[in-house]
């Protein structure tokens, strides 16, 4: 039976959870009794609340696929049996299950868990995700892996009907149905996007489809018509009709999957049912399961998107009195930009705005609403969007590519050989680079300024703050030619935005301290942190703005006047901006002491963003004591010289 509870708010205090106290595995879940399931899933989606409340993370996706995954780890010998999630949104439910309930107030903290499945973390998490549409592919090489090795161990995936629209997908569905692995694909189909035929019909075909005798009937069906391919046609053909009259699976069926549903998502026991049916069978199985985001706790299941994650829930500050005002609120850069389209589109009708499923995070309701025939998300699919900007430059429109920075790398190819090598006139708005705090590596945009800085034709601009941001959206825009503005995620500083479209001289930077011997080079938005640590060294600072083409005049005038050259950037030292200061003065034959400051050469793990910074040496003081290191080993080599 459904769990009927609906919580309309966040529990304040632990809940009582009796049965899911006696279960901190899924060894021990398969333990219990069948009819004891509904209990464990109704404490379980409570425990969920409770603990994400505490904490913060993300939320709407696992109260969608709790009953699933109860019924999962139910059903299927995990770890041993491999269960792949796709983008790991929906994995809270999966990491209390799998001896990680006592830790769920540490997820997305510094040297907690993390907010995504992640193989070092639990043999449960058999691969690590962040990013969408993967889990076909990663399950298909374990099945693949399990036959090479002989074994008869499970491979399931389990995607979101947002990550179907990915073209990876379907490259792993077509390549999973030639080579008839034994696989389950799960869609959990939460925004009745592909189908909303779901009801007791349904529910009875696709339990019907899924049972062992109709499989066995269709088996012996296909060996008694092997001798005549004409009836063997006509029966395939009646089979794939009847499905799609029900369904709307054929697409599934042609490549090569056995389909199955759509059925009721929360139903536990028909997914138990099912899965173990479906466990039996033979070859690529495909089952379409219909959810709810956000199940069980009204405001989210009203509200998906805006309950997609939550932050700790703090107790409500004092009231402020009557003459005091509060501070004003400061932008995000993602406002900024937003604000910037919106206002250039009114001003330029060839102007479009193109994302890839990230209408929300980049900011571009406002323009989707105002400018709709101009707008176009393409869902999960950044190869395609930014071909598509390309398509639209080849003939006079203005296209702004609103994308995260870890997206973009997905559309590399398309980067350099659709748009770079054409020369065609696209921006690209990168959203999240550098470190991004709580979701960790996966989504850090540490390798954006190296990987676009050695494309031709490219212009790489990297603003300090969110006026800079604005003034160089619009140069990038006025620019004939592929161009890109790389900025944060977050807020700024809190500088006042210029509300006229105004653009900068290309490649041009500006001194914004005058001080001796040290001249920072700060190319983005550490220019915060900058400042404090030249103000204790009486450094000078430049912001560069540009990253490609560099400013050389700035950086040969201030080699004149100072002894020591210091770079830094929110941004991977190998093959970054600093990278190109060293590569520009190499060139020239300009001898200078040099000090690159930026990411470290490893994965910098989930936290808060100012912990990273502090953690990788980026923060005012980290910055001060490594420019000091460098000025003392300097002052000890002079003294070594002196002495010989």
């Amino acid at each position: 039976m459904h769990d009927t509870t609906i919580f309309k708010e966040i529990p304040s205090r632990q809940p009582n959870t009796p049965l899911l106290d006696r279960v901190d595995t899924p060894e021990q879940l398969r333990e219990l009794d069948e009819d004891q399931l509904s209990q464990l899933a109704g404490e379980l989606r409570a425990f969920l609340l409770w603990s994400v409340g505490q904490s913060g993370g993300h939320f709407g996706a696992g109260l969608g696929v709790l009953e699933l995954t109860v019924a999962l780890h139910y059903v299927f010998n995990t770890p041993d049996d491999r269960l792949v999630w796709d983008v790991g949104h929906q994995a809270y439910p999966h990491k209390i299950l799998t001896g990680r309930r006592a830790r769920m107030g540490t997820v997305r903290k510094k040297e907690g868990l993390a907010g995504f499945p992640k193989r070092g973390e639990s043999d449960y998490d058999t691969f690590g995700v962040g990013h969408s549409s993967t889990s076909i592919s990663a399950a298909l090489g374990m099945a693949v892996a399990a036959k090479m090795q002989q074994s008869n161990r499970k491979s399931i995936a389990v995607i979101g009907d947002g990550a179907m629209t990915a073209g990876m997908a379907f490259e792993a569905l077509n390549h999973a149905g030639h080579l008839r692995a034994n696989m389950l694909v799960i869609l959990n189909d939460n925004d009745m996007s592909i189908s909303q035929n779901v009801g007791g019909l349904s529910n009875y075909f696709a339990k019907l489809l899924a049972s062992r005798t109709y499989n066995q009937v269709r088996d012996g069906s296909k060996k008694v018509l092997q001798g005549a391919p004409h009836l063997m046609a006509i029966a395939r053909k009646t089979e794939e009709h009847f499905k799609g009259l029900i369904s709307g699976g054929t697409l599934f069926e042609e490549l090569g999957f056995n389909y199955i549903g759509p059925i009721d998502g929360h139903d536990l026991p028909l997914l138990v049912d099912t899965l173990q049916n479906l466990r039996e069978l033979e070859g690529p199985q495909f089952l379409h399961i219909v959810t709810k985001k956000g199940k069980g706790f009204a405001p989210a299941e009203a509200d998906p998107i805006g309950y997609h994650a939550i932050n700790k829930i703090e107790p409500k500050p004092p009231v402020t009195p009557a003459d005091t005002k509060p501070a004003p609120k400061k932008l995000k850069y993602a406002n900024v930009f937003g604000q910037w389209l919106c206002d250039a589109a009114e001003q330029d009708e060839r102007i479009v705005g193109i994302t890839p499923a990230m209408c929300e995070g980049s900011d571009l309701v406002q323009f989707s609403q105002r400018f709709p025939d101009r707008y176009y998300d393409v869902a999960i699919a950044e190869q395609h969007a930014v071909t598509l900007a390309a398509g639209l430059a080849c003939d006079g429109v203005k296209p702004v590519v609103a994308i995260y920075s870890t997206f973009l790398q997905r559309a590399y190819d398309q980067l350099i050989h659709d748009v770079a090598i054409q020369d065609l006139d696209v921006l690209f708005a990168i959203d999240r680079a550098g470190l991004v705090g709580e979701d960790g590596p996966t989504h850090a945009g540490s390798f954006d300024l190296t990987y676009l800085r050695c494309i031709p034709n490219m212009i790489v601009m990297a603003p300090s703050d969110e006026n800079e941001t604005r003034l160089l959206l619009q140069t990038g825009l006025s620019h004939e030619g592929p161009a890109a503005v790389r900025y944060p995620r977050g807020t700024g500083p809190g500088a006042e935005t210029d509300k006229e479209l105004k653009t900068l001289p290309i490649g041009k930077g500006r001194v914004v301290r005058e001080g001796k011997r040290i001249a920072i080079l700060n190319f983005g938005t550490l220019l915060a942190s900058a400042m404090p640590a030249a103000e204790a060294l009486d450094a000078t600072v430049a912001d560069m703005r540009f990253v490609k083409p560099l400013d050389t005049d700035l950086i040969e005038t201030l080699v004149e006047q100072h002894d020591v050259i210091v770079t830094l950037e929110e941004n991977a030292v190998a093959g970054g901006a600093g990278s190109a200061v060293s590569e520009f003065l190499n060139a020239e034959g300009i001898a200078a002491s040099l000090l690159h400051i930026g990411l470290p050469d490893r994965f910098v793990d989930h936290g808060k963003h100012g912990e990273l910074l502090a953690e990788c040496g980026l923060d005012p003081a980290g910055i001060q004591a490594t420019i000091e290191a460098r000025l003392a080993q300097i002052s000890d080599l002079q003294a070594l010289r002196a002495v010989k």
